[in-house]
Order: C-alpha cells, then structure tokens, then sequence
C-alpha cells in the first residue's frame, strides 16, 4: 500500500525540461549550431554537473561566452513560456487526491531550490509538500539517491510504502539506487531519449496515478 509520494520537480509537475531544452535550441540556432535531444539527454533529471551544453556549444563554435548574460536573455525567454503552461495534465487533481486521504507528499528534485521553490510558490502548490529537497541544499543529483532517500525519511515511512515520480532515465536510476518504487511518467522530451525499464510502473500522465492507487 502506498501512503507517501515523492515527487521530482521538472518534467513531473511543470514540463520546465521540455522548455529548457527549447531554450538551449534558441541559443544553439542563433549561433549557427545544433543541439539534439540524444546530445541534452545527460543532463534529464541530474542538471549540468554530468554534461554542460554551455561547453559543447563553446566547443563548436571555438568562443568564449558572457554566459552571466546569456543565461540572463535565456531565462527570460524560458520564464515567459512557462508562465504560459501552468500545472502538468491531471497534477492538480492528483494533489487534491492525495489530500483528501491525508497523503503526505514531497518533492526530490537536482535543480536548485531558487528555481523548484519559485515555481511551487507561484504554482500556489509549495504548502502541499510536507518537504523540498533540492540539489543546493546539499545533496548530490540524481542518480544518486540521496535527494529520495531524505525525502523518504522526511515522510516518516518504510521505502515500500512510498512511490516516487519521475519522468526521467536518471530519477528512475536514482529511485533504484534508493530502494524505493517508482513510476515513470516521461514528459515529452524525456520520452524521446529515455530507459524506463528500471521503474516498477510507466503511466501516460499523473491522471492515471489515483486508479493506479486505490
């Protein structure tokens, strides 16, 4: 029986990984260059510490860049179209599920906290996690398991009663590594270049999760 949920940040409750990726497909086209979903995939779910595009794009275009500023003008770009998107399908129902049952859920994600933080506040959703466990905080990124296994701890209940939510090849590894259940939702870029095999459950969406669960 499952009686906590942990939740990764991007791709699981806003799609920021497929809008992300644009961002640096932006960046890459104004340059003349290209950057491929394959070539993003090391970062789904782990940031930059594994592959940085900023240095592929300096490799092959032989520059050096302000990136202070680039990152200013890309965030820009990225922060208008995720104002537009809003919650993923079926997200805001699931949380309500889980409320109503007295389901404590938490969130386990290798972005900074500036960044999971600000959206959960503005989302208006940050005061339904019982915990935010964020790669600034001090914890390393996926596929490493410590982000789900404070998580874990945080709920207050045995691995096999929680089931974390992921949508990427690493959060699933990481879910692995934690000895904890896992379903994979892919988002529409992690669906491209991702290995799910790892997760005890794949749904379409979170709409799926309260039929799973009950």
């Amino acid at each position: 029986m499952i009686r906590g949920l942990i939740f990764d940040f991007d791709g699981v409750l806003v799609d920021t990984e497929t809008a992300i990726f644009r961002s640096w497909q932006w960046l890459f086209a104004r340059e003349g260059q290209c950057i491929t979903p394959q070539d993003y995939a090391p970062c789904l779910g782990a940031g930059y510490s594994r592959w940085n595009p900023a240095d592929y794009l300096e490799k092959l275009t032989g520059r050096r860049y302000d990136w202070e500023a680039e990152t200013r003008t890309r965030q820009a770009r990225l922060e208008a179209e995720l104002e537009q998107m809003g919650l993923m399908p079926g997200a805001a129902e699931l949380l309500d599920w889980c409320d109503a049952r007295g389901i404590p859920m938490a969130v386990a994600s290798s972005s900074s906290r500036r960044w999971v933080q600000g959206w959960l506040e503005r989302l208006g959703i940050y005061h339904r996690f019982r915990a935010v466990f964020c790669r600034t905080d001090g914890y390393p990124v996926k596929p490493d398991p410590a982000l789900f296994l404070a998580a874990q701890q945080a709920l207050g209940l045995p691995k096999e009663d929680c089931l974390i939510i992921e949508d990427s090849e690493n959060g699933t590894l990481a879910a692995q590594n934690a000895g904890i259940p896992c379903v994979a939702i892919p988002c529409a870029l992690t669906a491209l270049t991702g290995d799910f095999r790892r997760a005890s459950f794949r749904c379409n969406s979170l709409a799926e999760l309260p039929s799973l669960l009950s």
